[in-house]
């Protein structure tokens, strides 16, 4: 009686934890991409022959999570569900721990960017998680399917079909719910400040518009209205956006805006950059890391008035920009 109730809670819990992780991510696959990149460097896991393959990892990651959790849930193939559930703590409970004894990575984005908890947090709540994960192994004949097999099926298929719908949209557009410090509606001056008696970082720090005149970044934030064209790294630049984001970065120069592109690639010869481009306007480098936090495109585009986001493209929904 008692292994029964604690199935039962232990079910619940497993469940929901592994489905909200699971769309946590699931509306932004690009960051975890960039988190399995980080555990692969060679400063961690040095495993860098599997970076080209990454984005691939975290989308089966993401799926398989929230899959997992929705089929624990309803009771479809428990055995299959649970064990898999074992296999995927097992590889977080390895990953944490390293992060944690070595302090490698920071934040292990176990949860995207929607809750940050610090190697040691993120090990302990695996730890604890992994005793649910043991209690529904020896409990594996209480778990039954919540209406029937049939609906059960018909649920895990649905979250495959639905889940795979979002990867496509986020992936050639922007995530569908933003959690980073650069959401629409920031105030970047005030996401830059210290909080009085706090030892944490800023929300946004590293971003700068550093040109040979100095950082632009104050005079950015004081404009009326800017537009900052994201290019940061220009071998990795969809080369097929450039003449969209060059037309709507010319529609902006004439109804006022100020135009800034920033990078994290060097520029051997600016002028010559300028002209490829078609981006005949302020250069300026800014860390990599930043400007993929800011946005989730290469290149992308950002507008701001008066040092606040009011709107983020992906450059494939150049033709939805609005322009005030």
């Amino acid at each position: 009686m008692i292994l029964k109730t604690l199935t039962h809670i232990s079910r619940v819990l497993v469940g929901l934890l592994f489905i909200y992780s699971g769309f946590v991510k699931l509306v932004d696959p690009i960051g975890s991409q960039y988190k399995f990149q980080e555990y692969f460097s060679e400063g961690v896991l040095n495993m860098e022959f599997l970076i080209p393959y990454t984005l691939p990892f975290a989308i089966l990651l993401i799926v398989s999570e929230l899959v997992l959790g929705v089929m624990l849930l309803v009771g479809f193939k428990p055995k299959f569900t649970v064990w898999s559930l074992f296999s995927l703590n097992l590889i977080f409970l390895f990953l944490t721990w390293y992060s944690y004894t070595y302090n490698k990575v920071t934040d292990c984005g176990c949860f995207g960017d929607a809750l940050k908890l610090t190697p040691k947090e993120t090990f302990y709540k695996n730890v604890v998680f992994m005793i649910f994960i043991v209690i529904l192994i020896l409990g594996l004949r209480h778990i039954k399917p919540l209406i029937s097999k049939k609906v059960g099926s018909l649920a895990t298929y649905a979250s495959i079909f639905f889940s795979l719908v979002i990867v496509y949209h986020v992936l050639n557009h922007l995530p569908i719910i933003d959690f980073r410090a650069y959401s629409i509606g920031t105030n970047i001056a005030q996401g830059m400040e210290y909080q009085e008696g706090s030892d944490e970082v800023p929300p946004i720090h590293d971003f700068a518009i550093e040109t040979d005149d100095g950082d632009q970044l104050e005079n950015m934030l004081a404009k009326e209205k800017a537009m900052l064209i994201i290019l940061y790294n220009f071998d990795k630049t969809e080369k097929e956006g450039l003449p969209a984001i060059s037309k709507v970065a010319a529609d902006a120069k004439t109804k006022g805006y100020e135009v800034y592109v920033l990078t994290a690639s060097y520029i051997e010869d600016l002028a010559a950059t300028q002209k490829e481009m078609g981006l005949p306007y302020t250069f300026g480098f800014c860390d990599e890391t930043a400007l993929k936090t800011v946005i989730r495109a290469n290149p992308g585009v950002v507008t701001v008035e008066k040092g606040v986001i009011v709107g983020k493209w992906n450059w494939t929904d150049a033709d939805d920009i609005t322009l005030r």
